[in-house]
């Protein structure tokens, strides 16, 4: 499960700048939590990459009106393939989300413990995700439109094991731009979805500040003691 994530702007532009020369403006979200807007990569015809916000909680094209009655802020690289809400988005409209970090929540002595994920090795992070562009008529008769995206999350790796039986799907950089290009066929992209981890990952234990998703200051991620360190 990927439920809460940490952006930093100027992290995660540290990290875009690197291969696709772009700017997050911001603002920062250090504990963005589903159903919020948040700014995805996504790629036009003719290749060009952008920035673009989106609601994070996946409405279909075909979804007779905006519900959160089942989870759709995530999607399982499994069934991604095959699940009508996830189908067309994975052959058509893939996306990366860009993010300092993200947060996971593991059972330690009777409780669960918080712990604030991010690269050992670079600025941020890549996943993979879907999106898709709803479109009708609200209660007024007006007509609404936006677009949302979900992250696909795979089987865990050894060492992610530790914290939860599930990950996003983190991608490097050629793995983010291959994801984005609409031109390569889903059967090139199924071993992205293998359990294991492009990046060794810097898992920091925190405190339950970052429960509540209206808390967005630097109190979540502070540490509680040593990082583990997932590789």
């Amino acid at each position: 499960m990927c439920g809460r994530l940490h952006i930093r702007a100027a992290d995660v532009t540290q990290m875009l700048l690197e291969f696709l020369d772009l700017i997050h403006e911001g603002p920062d979200n250090l504990n963005a939590a589903p159903t919020e807007e948040i700014f995805v990569l996504v790629s036009d015809a003719a290749g060009a990459v952008s920035l673009q916000p989106m609601r994070w909680w996946l409405t279909p094209s075909w979804a007779k009106a905006p519900s959160t009655r089942y989870s759709m802020f995530n999607a399982k690289s499994e069934t991604a393939a095959t699940l009508p809400s996830f189908r067309e988005p994975y052959k058509h409209r893939r996306c990366v989300v860009p993010v300092s970090g993200f947060y996971e929540w593991a059972r330690r002595q009777g409780h669960k413990q918080a712990y604030f994920l991010r690269s050992a090795e670079n600025a941020g992070l890549l996943l993979a995700g879907l999106w898709d562009r709803w479109q009708g008529q609200d209660q007024a008769g007006q007509t609404q439109r936006f677009d949302s995206f979900t992250i696909l999350t795979g089987a865990a790796s050894d060492s992610m094991q530790a914290l939860h039986h599930r990950q996003p799907v983190i991608l490097n950089n050629q793995q983010a731009q291959r994801w984005l290009d609409p031109s390569v066929a889903t059967t090139e992209l199924e071993s992205y979805f293998a359990p294991q981890l492009s990046v060794s990952i810097s898992a920091l234990p925190v405190s339950s500040w970052v429960n509540n998703a209206r808390n967005k200051d630097a109190r979540c991620e502070q540490g509680l003691g040593e990082a583990l360190l997932l590789s």
